[in-house]
């Protein structure tokens, strides 16, 4: 039952910050037009910037589930220290050494 307030949440926290950010346009643009400096942003518009903030952070933290317990020790303790330091992904096997130190014999038989 919590998924569904949880994202509605969201929703509703994600477009009060877009409305948010649209008033802080226009309070600008209201300010270019009237030719007046720019000091800060009215009160109620930092007031529903902040709500919806932490409107969607409550949505958030909600829909992710339940947190777990992060132990790195359970994945490493069967492995010894050879293991650890094996990385495959850093292996290379197509490289210009082949190239720029081989045996250049194939290029004479071209000739």
């Amino acid at each position: 039952m919590a998924a569904p307030m949880s994202k509605f949440s969201i929703f509703f926290g994600l477009l009060a910050l877009g409305h948010a950010a649209y008033s802080a346009a226009q309070h600008r643009t209201y300010l270019r037009l009237t030719e007046q400096e720019f000091t800060k942003l009215p009160a109620d518009i930092l007031l529903q910037c902040l709500a919806s903030l932490l409107l969607a952070c409550y949505g958030v933290v909600h829909i992710s589930g339940n947190f777990r317990e992060i132990r790195a020790n359970a994945e490493l303790e069967n492995k010894t220290w050879e293991h650890l330091g094996n990385r495959p992904s850093f292996y290379t096997f197509n490289h210009r050494g082949r190239v720029l130190f081989g045996n250049n014999e194939d290029d004479d038989d071209d000739l």
